[in-house]
């Protein structure tokens, strides 16, 4: 794709592609004779969980939440509104929340929460990339792909103005189109 806001690719197709079986192999091995569900955060985990799902070897069971959290464009508040709840009860149940980024971890620590308040039987993250340097709070992620600098990326999932969310891979979005 020739486009000027597309920038520095910092995870290529191919390491997402092996980052991913990797993942799936592992979690595969955690959740062995168990129930898994998978929860994706809608809209960027959308294509980290299909290819995720196709990886594991253990039944699971997938279901989807939608959150915003209010503030600017690029600052999480930490305040958050469900725009999407589960369909399905979670109490007792092995829960994996899929990520497509934990960036300063304000809205994954509400949505943590909110479902740990449901009495699932575990809850874990999994999450595609992290930007440490952006943490603001301390949260469990069991599974990370990949740690990245703090940028604004897109592409696997990853969107600006929902834009780019198709491309295979994961770059920089140069700074002049922010």
């Amino acid at each position: 794709m020739d486009d000027p806001a597309i920038g520095e690719v910092l995870v290529s197709s191919e390491d997402l592609q092996r980052r991913v079986t990797e993942l799936g192999a592992e979690i595969s091995s955690d959740y062995e004779g168990r129930d898994l569900v998978m929860i994706g955060v809608l809209k960027g985990a959308v294509l980290f969980i299909a290819d995720l799902m196709r990886h594991l070897t253990v039944s699971c069971e997938i279901d989807f939440m939608a959150v915003s959290s209010y503030g600017s464009a690029t600052d999480s508040s930490g305040v958050v509104r469900i725009l999407k709840d589960l369909e399905a009860p979670i109490e007792g149940r092995d829960v994996l929340i899929v990520e497509d980024i934990i960036d300063s971890g304000l809205t994954l620590q509400y949505l943590v929460r909110n479902l740990r308040a449901r009495t699932p039987g575990s809850l874990e993250v999994c999450a595609l990339l992290t930007k440490p340097a952006r943490r603001r709070v301390e949260l469990p992620i069991r599974y990370v792909g990949f740690e990245i600098p703090n940028r604004y990326v897109i592409g696997y999932g990853l969107d600006y103005a929902q834009r780019y969310r198709n491309l295979s891979y994961v770059a920089v979005l140069n700074e002049q189109h922010q």
